[in-house]
C-alpha cells in the first residue's frame, strides 16, 4: 500500500481527485488539516464523486497528531520544486508516504528540514517558465511510479494491503 499525504490542502477539486486516485489505486489518503475547504463542500464531492465512499481517509489535527498516527508509513518522500534529485532516483517500499504540499505555498521550510535532504524529490517539468504541475497531477504521476516499483495496483479482488 502507498501512502499519499497531503499537508493542509487548499482546493477541494483537487483533494477529491486525488481522494479518487487513492481508491482506485487503494492507496490510503492522509489529510493533514486546516484544509481550505470543508469536507463536504460541493466541489470536493463532485471531483471525488462516488469513490469518496471507498476511499480509506485518514484526518489529522495538524502535522504533530499526523506523527503520533499508528497509521501513519514509516518513510515519507517529500514532492517539491526546491530540490534537484527526481522522482525516478527513488526506490519506493510498500507502506511509503508520498507528502505533498499545499497548492499556494507548498510545504513550509521546517517540514522539509523535518523530512530530510534524502527524501525530497522533484517531478521533472522541460518548460522552466512553468512553476510547477496541478497537485493532483503530481500525486498521481508520484503514485504510479510507486506503484510501480512495488509491483503494481492489487487486483480488484484481492484483499487490502496494510503498509
Amino acid at each position: 500500500m502507498i501512502h499519499v499525504v497531503l499537508f493542509e490542502p487548499q482546493i477541494p477539486q483537487n483533494t477529491g481527485n486525488i481522494g479518487r486516485l487513492c481508491a482506485v489505486t487503494r492507496s490510503r489518503l492522509h489529510l493533514i488539516h486546516p484544509l481550505g475547504f470543508r469536507i463536504t463542500d460541493r466541489h470536493l464531492k463532485r471531483a471525488g464523486m462516488d469513490y469518496w465512499r471507498a476511499l480509506d481517509v485518514h484526518h489529522h489535527e495538524n502535522w504533530e497528531a499526523f506523527q503520533h498516527c499508528p497509521e501513519r508509513p514509516e518513510r515519507l518522500w517529500l514532492f517539491t520544486t526546491k530540490v534537484s534529485r527526481l522522482f525516478w532516483e527513488a526506490r519506493f517500499q510498500n507502506g511509503d508516504g508520498l507528502l505533498f504540499g499545499n497548492e499556494g505555498a507548498g510545504c513550509p521550510d521546517w517540514l522539509h528540514a523535518a523530512v530530510g535532504e534524502p527524501w525530497r524529490l522533484n517531478i521533472p517539468h522541460a518548460n522552466p517558465a512553468m512553476r510547477s504541475l496541478n497537485l493532483s497531477t503530481a500525486a498521481g504521476i508520484a503514485c504510479y511510479e510507486a506503484l510501480r516499483q512495488i509491483g503494481g495496483v492489487p487486483p480488484a479482488n484481492s484483499p487490502p494491503t496494510t503498509g
